[in-house]
């Protein structure tokens, strides 16, 4: 039996990667965003590539949306295996220039978005007999930096509730696996809420330098889901500042980082 993939934010970036890596294997691929016009390109480019998919116009902060998203689903292919918690919006400031504004927006989409998803795919899994989550978070979410402190926290929240996911939901046969990559090649950047225009500049210059790409972290995705893995942080320079956190003493640890954050302040 193919499989049956739901992919929120999967007209471009890793979404879209991941659509027609999938694709290419035969699977069923829907794909759920806000933006029309690069849903119909991608779900062209997947029916070039062999596969079958569909697009669904939905908002992740819009609870109907997402309810209409199980029924097509149901009626379409009559269920779903796997759910790729992927939209999200990205965030950057000092605490004194993010506004309470900023703060809700992000919460209402990187974190809440994913509840809502998920809330109403578990049932579905657990009535089939089982299915898998894959939620995207952020190496911010292991490692915080500064002035990206509502990004940092909401993606902890997203490590935190996939690892409550995880806990809860195994009895019924359904799996997660929470992704932690580091900055990669994407279109991230055009979300940016922040009220800091260097921080636009300073954003696109990281996500142009970074030498991981979303075809690798698609990859290592695939490798997780099969082996079953959970915490995945797809490349070298995220991982080893994630086992540094882990294994140095904490005063050892923050000393470490503000030395860091005086270099990255000064540059």
């Amino acid at each position: 039996m193919n499989l049956r993939i739901f992919i929120t934010g999967g007209a471009s970036g890793l979404g879209r990667t991941l659509a027609l890596k999938w694709a290419k294997q035969g699977a069923y691929v829907c794909i759920g965003d806000v933006h029309s016009e690069r849903a119909q390109q991608t779900l062209d480019d997947i029916h070039q590539a062999g596969g079958t998919g569909s697009f669904v116009l939905c908002d992740i902060t819009r609870q109907a949306d997402l309810e209409a998203v199980a029924e097509h689903l149901q009626q379409q292919w009559q269920g779903v295996d796997i759910v790729v918690n992927n939209a999200g919006i990205a965030s950057a400031g000092r605490l004194e220039t993010e506004s309470i504004e900023q703060w809700q927006r992000v919460l209402d989409v990187n974190l809440l978005g994913m509840v809502r998803v998920s809330k109403i795919f578990a049932p579905v899994f657990r009535q089939q007999g089982g299915g898998y989550f894959v939620n995207i978070a952020s190496q911010a979410g292991l490692t915080p930096i500064p002035r990206m402190a509502s990004y940092n926290a909401v993606k902890s929240a997203v490590v935190a509730f996939s690892e409550t996911m995880r806990l809860e939901l195994d009895g019924d046969n359904i799996g997660v696996t929470v992704v932690c990559p580091t900055f990669f090649k994407t279109n991230l950047a055009e979300s940016l809420q922040t009220a800091e225009p260097e921080m636009h500049v300073a954003v696109n210059k990281y996500l142009n330098r970074a030498s991981l790409t979303a075809e690798q972290v698609a990859e290592r995705i695939f490798n997780a889901i099969e082996k079953r893995t959970f915490l995945i942080t797809p490349d070298k320079v995220g991982h080893m500042a994630f086992m540094l956190k882990r294994l140095l003493p904490q005063k050892m640890y923050l000393n470490y980082m503000l030395k860091q954050t005086r270099r990255m302040t000064k540059r």
